[in-house]
């Protein structure tokens, strides 16, 4: 077999003259499609932030783009190498299967990216295609090749390709988007599967046959064509049972065929841990594909387990979306770049000194590099905080971009060296002790990572200068030696108990247990404090030795203003501090720590100027209200956090929705069908409620953390102007921090206008300037601002327009948190007025009626038309002055 894969140990034909030949241009020619599909991933991994859809487009640029090139490349050329037919892989029917294939896959993504469901299906139909094509291929070039003793290998070929259609077929049905229930999980989990263990595992597990223990550089052990000639059917049985239950049974149903599947690696995998063991591994390439190996077999397990654990095909759509990592940048993904850091050198060719001389270039570092794509990936599936995940990805971003680098690198040399000849210097085969070192270095970058990540963290937190080990008259206490322990637990916003007696000059022990929805943690003036905690973990905080009282609270943004404080009283001789009957008593202390955000120091509040201008250039923000189109509505909603300007010279730090608010404006009609995947980039708790949706709130408005997502799904089955925010406690603080939009639902028959806007009220409560809202104006319902769209007299400066005689309809939602609001027109009379889902005032009654407001409290909305005979400026406001006053003003620019 190592002769048929030209393996730099191979005995076999003397090395040819120095040269490049058809054979290795083809390969590297082809290969470089995957290198670019690699490139991409590397690309969008880094702007992800800018991108819609990121993570979609992450999974398929890896997995569609770079993967299934591969799969086809080399199962092509594995496949003509064991049937003695080397020259077969090449010529004008592969490569056009290859064009075929990327067609498809391009397609397939611009499909997606611009809502076009044609063009994904003509995208996966290209795929399909191209993989069934590769499948009669194999077929016929099994038919004219001689019996061999590794045919099996492209049994599983065959059996990958022919299952891939199937999964694409699945994939444009969950494109199409007009699915129902659970159904939309159940199809993507057969589609994940079908993909993920059939097409690409299939082809792994058929590839390891010869390619294993070549790697390995050792013999085929005993028995590993009839291991896994049993193993096929074992993988095919358990595959489909999987499937089958995925699409027509319960989600524990679908458990014994993936425990089936993962029967079948076992029994494919004992030849290869024999060879292992028989030839101990030395390289990147056998390092990481048993690295991505141990993370496949977690992932089944797991997989296995989630399915046995719940009823609902929906939570396990939820709870199967933390596998995507380690699926795809675990297994597939190193098994991937394992494979071309054995291969490509074998492609250069240029004799064995040459091949040994290229890999020695792809394997430089090699442990260093894979501990930390390991180390980091571990990290990144755990519950880490967000900063640290990020920098994890951060770290696997560059590992994969160094790993392409040294890809680059050996082509150009190994080209440079055949044309003069040279194949380099002979290199050292790595020391056991040079391997150790890679493993601690790369474990110590991890380290720092995660310790810088921490560290960046930052939370609001005062810190004062005096220990609890001090007296009230700042004298040190006399420590006891004594432990008070207590057992503090978070319920619904609260700490309980809320205060705690200890000794004088105990040494103060708390066991903090969250029993919460949300994230949480607990904080002593002193600077003891507890990490973020999840809901249903733990944490221990040691305050030291004890001698004055203290307080304590919750340091995630707002919730000390909800409550949850803390109180230590110090009982016993020397105690100067008089009793106090609730720590609430003291919570509007220090309340400019706890706005979640570092301001530049200045009040946002004095820097608000009603008549300021903006700058020169100033746009507004566009209130045209767009068309509703389609009836399935998919969005992904990215929780950003992001500086703004909200009025001239006066900057906030905004919680908000793909980085605007207003979050985007969503439009449908009755009967549609609304998909928004959350996902909370942000630095702390999130959700979102959609009013236009009626449905149990408790899985899709709850909080997710950090680096999380899920799917809230609803069909919009009564039409109004309905408002969508964050649900979080505290609630009115992260409305009025920006977490609020708007969702259009088109009551039937709705006539059409001339001009179409929409507006959206909503209270701005300053902190600091590039600072977040205050907590404790939001409480006291005390606006230093409010503003239509985000900005405040944005229309002054930059006017809605009209003309003369046109029919106008303006949206006006009222988000809060707080206030109502009476919108009015000044010189315009409406006659037309939908409040609330309803029709106040039509055109034609026999009252011959008008109206002069659209009166809307907190979280309603409507809309009101009107026609301007006469050309002018007609200013709109809400009519409580005050607020107009505030900032919520505009003009209307009639011509």
């Amino acid at each position: 077999m190592t002769t048929q894969l030209s393996s730099p140990t191979a005995s076999g034909p003397a090395p040819k003259p120095p040269g490049r030949s058809p054979r290795a241009l083809w390969h590297l020619g082809v290969n470089a499609i995957v290198v670019a599909w690699l490139a991409l991933f590397a690309v969008v991994g880094s702007a992800h932030h800018f991108l819609p859809h990121a993570f979609w487009l992450l999974v398929h640029t890896l997995l569609l783009g770079a993967v299934t090139n591969a799969v086809v490349i080399w199962s092509g050329h594995f496949a003509a190498s064991v049937l003695r037919l080397p020259e077969a892989n090449r010529g004008a029917p592969a490569a056009l299967r290859l064009v075929c294939l990327n067609a498809g896959a391009v397609a397939v993504i611009g499909g997606m990216y611009t809502g076009r469901w044609p063009v994904v299906l003509v995208g996966a139909g290209l795929v399909a295609a191209a993989v069934t094509a590769h499948a009669v291929w194999l077929v016929r070039l099994s038919r004219r090749a001689l019996p061999g003793r590794f045919t099996m290998t492209v049994r599983y070929y065959t059996a990958a390709a022919a299952l891939l259609p199937a999964g694409a077929a699945l994939g444009v049905v969950m494109a199409r988007g007009t699915l129902g229930g659970d159904l939309p999980e159940r199809l993507l989990l057969a589609h994940e599967m079908i993909n993920l263990l059939g097409w690409v595992g299939l082809t792994v597990a058929g590839t390891l046959i010869t390619l294993w223990p070549t790697m390995l550089r050792t013999r085929v052990a005993d028995g590993a064509e009839r291991a896994g000639r049993r193993a096929l059917p074992v993988l095919l049985a358990g595959l489909g049972a999987a499937v089958a239950a995925a699409l027509l049974g319960p989600p524990p149903l679908a458990a014994p065929g993936v425990v089936a599947y993962a029967a079948g690696l076992v029994v494919a995998g004992v030849p290869w841990v024999r060879e292992a063991r028989a030839k101990t591994p030395r390289s990147f390439a056998a390092w990481s594909v048993a690295a991505g190996s141990l993370w496949l077999a977690g992932s089944l397990l797991l997989l296995a387990g989630i399915l046995l654990t719940t009823t609902s095909w929906i939570t396990v759509g939820e709870r199967t979306s933390l596998l995507t990592a380690p699926l795809a940048a675990g297994w597939i993904a190193q098994v991937l770049l394992g494979a071309l850091g054995f291969l490509v050198p074998v492609v250069l060719g240029g004799g064995p000194t040459a091949v040994r001389a290229a890999t020695a270039g792809l394997e430089r570092a090699w442990p260093a590099r894979l501990t930390v794509t390991n180390a980091a990936l571990l990290l990144c599936v755990l519950p880490v905080p967000s900063v640290v995940r990020v920098v994890c990805s951060v770290l696997l971003l560059v590992t994969l971009l160094y790993f392409l680098v040294l890809l680059l690198l050996t082509v150009v040399r190994g080209l440079r060296g055949r044309r003069g000849g040279t194949a380099g210097p002979e290199p050292a085969e790595a020391r056991p002790h040079r391997v150790l070192g890679g493993v601690a270095l790369g474990l110590a970058v991890v380290m720092l990572a995660v310790a810088g990540g921490g560290a960046a963290d930052v939370r609001s937190l005062p810190i004062l200068e005096r220990s609890a080990a001090t007296n009230a008259d700042g004298g040190e206490v006399t420590p006891t030696g004594r432990t008070t322990t207590v057992e503090v637990t978070v319920r619904n916003m609260r700490f309980s108990p809320a205060s705690v007696d200890v000794p004088d000059g105990d040494r103060l022990v708390v066991e903090l247990h969250n029993t919460g929805t949300d994230t949480h943690d607990l904080v002593l003036e002193t600077g003891a404090r507890t990490d973020r905690i999840a809901p249903g973990k733990r944490a221990t905080l040691d305050a030291g030795v004890v001698g004055r009282d203290l307080e304590g609270w919750c340091s995630v943004v707002g919730h000390r203003q909800m409550g949850m404080v803390f109180g230590v009283r110090v009982t016993g001789a020397g105690t100067a501090a008089a009793p106090r009957d609730d720590p609430r008593d003291d919570a509007t202390a220090h309340d400019h720590h706890a706005t979640g955000s570092e301001g530049t120091g200045g009040s946002a509040a004095d820097a608000f100027d009603p008549m300021a201008a903006p700058a020169d250039g100033f746009t507004a923000r566009d209130a045209r209200l767009p068309s509703a189109e389609g009836r399935v509505h998919q969005r992904t909603l990215t929780v950003k956090e992001a500086g703004a300007e909200v009025a001239p010279g006066v900057r906030q730090t905004l919680w908000t929705f793909d980085g605007t608010a207003p979050g985007p404006v969503l439009r449908g009609r009755v009967g549609d069908t609304f998909e928004i995947t959350l996902v909370n980039d942000g630095t702390i708790g999130h959700s979102v409620d959609f009013h236009a949706g009626s449905l149990a709130p408790d899985e899709p408005m709850r909080t997710i953390r950090p680096g999380e997502s899920l799917t809230y799904r609803f069909k919009a089955t009564r039409s109004g102007v309905w408002m969508y925010h964050c649900s979080t406690m505290p609630m009115s603080l992260h409305i009025a921090n920006g977490m609020f939009g708007a969702v259009v639902v088109d009551p039937p028959g709705l006539p059409g206008v001339d001009r179409e806007y929409l507006l959206v009220q909503s209270e701005f409560y300053l902190g600091e300037q590039n600072g977040t809202a205050d907590p404790a104006k939001v409480n006291a319902k005390e606006p230093d601002m409010v503003a239509f769209n985000g900005y405040a007299n944005q229309y002054d400066h930059d006017p809605l327009t009209a003309r003369t005689g046109e029919r106008v309809r303006i949206w006006v939602l009222t988000a809060g948190p707080n206030m109502p609001s009476a919108f009015h027109v000044v010189g315009g009379q409406f006659d037309t007025v939908f409040r609330e889902g309803a029709y106040d005032l039509r055109p034609g009654g026999a009252e011959h009626g008008g109206a002069q407001i659209l009166d809307l409290a907190p979280a309603s909305g409507g809309f009101v038309e009107l026609t301007l005979p006469e050309a002018g400026d007609y200013p709109f406001v809400t009519h409580i002055m005050s607020d107009a006053e505030r900032g919520a003003h505009g003009i209307l620019r009639v011509r």
